[in-house]
């Protein structure tokens, strides 16, 4: 779905980063053609000024996607969830990074969280980048404890997996 999205904007490199940053914001675009989180408005000189276009890209984006019935479906239904990865230092949380060969094979969740689990580690969120609108999806646990180096192992043992670390 990524590739698809980003072919339509093709011929324009300052759109597909407008739209790049919708997605990983998880920003949405209401029927004004207006950039938003939730009810509140994010100005286009503001996502301009972040990726570094002109505010008028951000404006024939956000026109381009509500021309397209497809893509309107998309922007128009996309919400951000909030993290806590960022916050981990500040509430003494682990955040285990996985990342993996095929982000599109079945069970890599629910092995990664058996294996925590079964340690007793308390996971309180876990992130999954979807493998339609990333190049490069990583899984993010971020735990109550701290992960131990025989776990971190077992993990990386995992036929599936091609990184594991800690932050």
């Amino acid at each position: 779905m990524f590739d698809e999205i980003m072919q339509k904007f093709e011929g324009s490199p300052s759109q597909q980063a407008v739209i790049r940053l919708l997605l990983e914001r998880g920003f949405s675009v209401n029927d004004d053609g207006r950039v938003v989180s939730g009810g509140i408005e994010i100005p286009n000189t503001g996502i301009a000024r972040e990726i570094g276009v002109d505010r008028r890209v951000v404006d024939s984006t956000t026109d381009a996607i509500l021309a397209d019935p497809q893509l309107r479906r998309i922007f128009q239904n996309i919400s951000s969830i909030p993290s806590l990865m960022d916050l981990a230092p500040v509430l003494d949380l682990t955040v285990l990074t996985v990342e993996v060969d095929d982000a599109d094979a079945p069970g890599i969740v629910a092995q990664v969280t058996t294996l925590i689990a079964d340690r007793d580690i308390s996971i309180r969120q876990t992130v999954s980048e979807d493998p339609e609108f990333t190049d490069d999806p990583k899984l993010y646990l971020v735990t109550d404890g701290d992960i131990p180096g025989d776990l971190l192992t077992e993990l990386s043992d995992l036929a599936f997996v091609r990184r594991v670390s800690i932050a």
